[in-house]
């Protein structure tokens, strides 16, 4: 064998050695590094879901709001407390049966007939306002959750398939060195395997940088110590079923919590012009009198020191018609602000899921063309550059650009799922219901 490479001529030679060196770092694959088993669980996110909603401070603080709210039903409900009253006279009032020494009242208001129910029913249609402001602050926490999660996801798979790419680098610079020093390969090919290697190693730092404000983020979400450590996510959604934009739509003008609240608002405006109405309608009160009554100075007085009972009533008469009037058109107008303001945010729902659809199903679209299409030309385009390679038709740098493609395609596709799965948790927060999906448990090639 030795003896028929020495006969070849120079040009031979050069192909021989440039195919060895082909198989040597471009075929045989490069030695992988044992990933080590952490002893940390993987995190679900409906687990980090849950202690979210049991932790979080600001959904606590919209459940006491709602809490609160319910505690102003039984108060509107009730009657007003009762008035005592207690009178002594400095200088007695004589009477013929004894001189008028104290007395003593209670008086009862109460309101017009119908008062008090329509009061109640409005402290209810608030607390169900409350309850969907609740609702609201959940879904949206829920929201903020999942984008989060995603973007740890997302931070997690590029780290990934970053360290895969650092890993083939370093074992092609280590076999380009080598080579160097037998004169198998350029000082040049050296100086860029070594740029692109320390490119990629900027890249890791950065990625792996960008996990601790993600963390932290998620922390504060679940109201622990920021530096808590946080396992790694171990779900996204895989797909889902088809959506249409009027299905969508639909559900949200059903379902959405903040329409909801808007909804128990406009009715307890309503209750409030019944209210107006019954300004111009008498309240009254009920009460009684008791004089303490000494003896008469005179004796044989009939009745001498009996104490007297009387019963009162008292009437708040509303003769400002033109007050009344008043009240009754602020509730009116109450209401119908209410009512354009429903209108306005439902615009504005609509509106933002027309955007978030469109950015749904343009992730969809990505995740297709680089599954289906790019990604597989990139891996044929890359086993081409080393064929090109090989037979001297092509650079060492073409071999470098075809993998820096498909590293960017990989990382592009990466980022698609994660807006996919983030689109999906805006549109779940808009409509008011979870999607079925299914999920991709697959992070670190697991």
């Amino acid at each position: 064998m030795k003896n028929i490479f020495l006969n070849l001529n120079n040009t031979k030679k050069v192909m021989l050695i440039v195919i060895f060196f082909l198989n040597t770092v471009c075929l045989v694959p490069a030695p992988t590094t044992p990933v080590k088993k952490t002893q940390q669980e993987h995190s679900t996110l409906q687990e980090i879901l849950a202690e979210a909603a049991l932790n979080n401070p600001g959904l606590k603080a919209a459940f006491h709001q709602w809490k609160a709210a319910l505690e102003r039903i039984p108060q509107v409900r009730a009657l007003p407390n009762p008035q005592l009253t207690f009178a002594y006279f400095i200088r007695e009032i004589e009477t013929r049966v004894g001189p008028q020494q104290q007395k003593i009242g209670i008086m009862q208001m109460f309101p017009w007939f119908g008062k008090l129910k329509l009061k109640g029913n409005a402290a209810l249609e608030a607390a169900n306002a409350e309850k969907q402001n609740y609702e609201t602050v959940k879904l949206a926490l829920f929201y903020r959750v999942k984008e989060v999660y995603y973007d740890y996801y997302y931070a997690m798979r590029t780290i990934s398939v970053l360290e895969e790419n650092v890993r083939l680098m370093e074992y092609l610079e280590e076999v380009i060195r080598a080579k160097y020093t037998t004169a198998a390969a350029s000082y040049s090919n050296l100086v860029r395997v070594q740029v692109e290697l320390d490119k990629l190693l900027d890249r890791l730092k950065t990625a792996k940088e960008r996990l601790r404000p993600l963390v932290a983020h998620l922390n504060a979400v679940l109201d622990r110590p920021l530096d808590t450590p946080l396992p790694p996510p171990k779900e996204i959604p895989a797909d889902a079923p088809e959506l249409s934009i009027e299905q969508l739509a639909g559900l949200l003008k059903e379902h959405n919590p903040a329409l909801k609240a808007i909804d128990s608002t406009a009715a307890k405006a309503q209750i409030g012009i019944k209210l107006a109405k019954k300004n111009s309608y008498p309240d009254f009160s009920l009460g009684v009198d008791y004089m303490l009554t000494g003896k008469a100075a005179m004796p044989g007085v009939l009745d001498s020191g009996k104490d007297p009972i009387a019963a009162m009533i008292s009437l708040q008469l509303p003769i400002w018609s033109k007050k009344n009037k008043a009240s009754v058109k602020e509730a009116e107008a109450m209401y119908s602000d209410v009512l354009n303001r429903r209108k306005e945010s439902e615009n504005n729902l609509l509106t933002r899921l027309e955007t978030v659809f469109f950015q749904y199903g343009d992730a969809e679209r990505k995740i297709r063309l680089y599954s289906d299409s790019l990604l597989p030309r990139a891996r044929q385009a890359l086993e081409v550059t080393r064929s090109s390679f090989g037979s001297g038709e092509a650079d060492f740098m073409d071999f470098i650009d075809s993998q820096r493609i498909l590293l960017a395609f990989e990382l592009e596709l990466e980022q698609a799922k994660t807006n996919r799965a983030q689109r999906l948790a805006e549109l779940e927060m808009l409509i008011g219901q979870n999607i079925g999906v299914k999920t991709n448990r697959r992070i670190n090639n697991e």
